[in-house]
């Protein structure tokens, strides 16, 4: 099958199935005389892994890992798993840092009434100003 149709099948763009293959995630499909890249059930397989992957916010090199390991069938599940808590614990330090921002956030539009004033806590916040009240 053609580039369209894999990226139709797995979600993932053309450009970017070049990519993973341009960076070696993904290896190059044969091409066919027409010189048109030319991919089979296992490259199919192969991105549909790294789309899941993708999803789960895994990073390239962890996607690198997690294709390494899939395809070593003397794989110890521990690796597997010790990848996936790091993952977890990358992805909990986020959560936390997304949960202070949204605090920050929702105090300085508390602060501000959204009246036809110029001052707003939130651009003084932005800029480094000390805040003044827009109320």
């Amino acid at each position: 099958m053609q580039i369209g149709e894999v990226a139709q099948r797995t979600g993932i763009s053309s450009k970017m199935i070049r990519h993973y293959e341009s960076i070696g995630l993904v290896p190059k499909p044969d091409r066919r005389q027409s010189n048109y890249r030319d991919y089979g059930d296992d490259d199919l397989h192969r991105l549909g892994f790294v789309a899941r992957a993708r999803d789960l916010g895994f990073s390239i090199p962890e996607i690198r890992d997690l294709l390494r390991l899939w395809a070593d069938k003397s794989r110890a599940s521990a690796e597997v798993k010790k990848l996936t808590e790091d993952h977890i614990a990358e992805l909990d330090k986020k959560i936390e840092a997304l949960r202070e921002m949204r605090e920050t956030l929702s105090h300085l539009a508390s602060q501000c009434g959204g009246n036809d004033r110029p001052h707003c806590p939130i651009i003084e916040n932005l800029a480094g100003d000390p805040p003044h009240s827009c109320n």
